[in-house]
């Protein structure tokens, strides 16, 4: 999976932090793969950065098994050595033309944004060596993984999907930054999230909570695809 892929197919990403209770973060991450999930973020505040390349040997590993991606949140020293396909990064966190500067080419870049004001400047980011590669919308619904962070209800899908609509008309061959909503999306209200126009997810505990891993992957995506039928 490439740059490419992230723009016409990846739907499901999941974020997920180094299982330290469970003990099982190679079988977790080969399971999340194998029912379908496109890329796999490492997303863990606790662990140093030493643990956290060891980890991501793992899931690059994985990945590469599944033909997947994989991803570093926040910091680019880390994406850089570990060679991560794709790094993310939030709006308090490195300029987005710092990190190109220290990413190796071509690396994806995506973006969290939160604030109508924080889509349109994403979408104006044109992709490329420059620019962003996609963006997140969220919290869509209010999550522990996010303490302190107020949820921007679908309101603000509906305003990215708009947004992205009307960016896509007036592009010259139809370029678009894809994005995904993120937030407290699973198997229960995954269909208001495609009503409100999104067709890409990012997911946590809808995953990383599941008994079955892959049998979850799979369902959200049954899902996915049932709502936008």
């Amino acid at each position: 999976m490439t740059q490419h892929d992230v723009h016409t197919t990846a739907r499901l990403y999941l974020c997920t932090d180094a299982r330290k209770h469970q003990g099982d973060f190679e079988e977790f991450v080969d399971a999340a793969f194998e029912g379908g999930v496109d890329i796999i973020q490492l997303r863990d505040k606790t662990i140093e950065a030493a643990e956290e390349l060891e980890l991501l040997e793992i899931l690059q590993s994985a990945a590469h098994r599944h033909g997947r991606l994989w991803a570093v949140n926040d910091r680019a020293d880390i994406a850089s050595l570990s060679g991560a396909p794709v790094f993310h990064i939030g709006q308090k966190d490195i300029p987005l033309r710092s990190a190109r500067k220290l990413l190796h080419d071509p690396t994806i870049i995506g973006l969290s944004t939160h604030t109508p004001d924080q889509v349109d400047a994403a979408i104006a980011a044109s992709p490329g060596r420059s620019g962003l590669d996609y963006f997140c919308v969220g919290p869509v619904w209010a999550t522990p993984t996010k303490p302190g962070r107020s949820a921007v209800g679908l309101g603000l899908v509906k305003y990215a999907a708009d947004a992205v609509r009307r960016a896509n008309e007036e592009t010259v061959g139809g370029v678009v930054l894809p994005w995904f909503a993120i937030g407290g999306i699973d198997l229960g209200n995954v269909e208001e999230v495609v009503q409100a126009g999104a067709s890409r997810i990012v997911v946590v505990r809808a995953i990383t909570e599941a008994e079955d891993p892959t049998a979850a992957a799979r369902a959200l995506l049954a899902a996915l695809d049932a709502a936008a039928a």
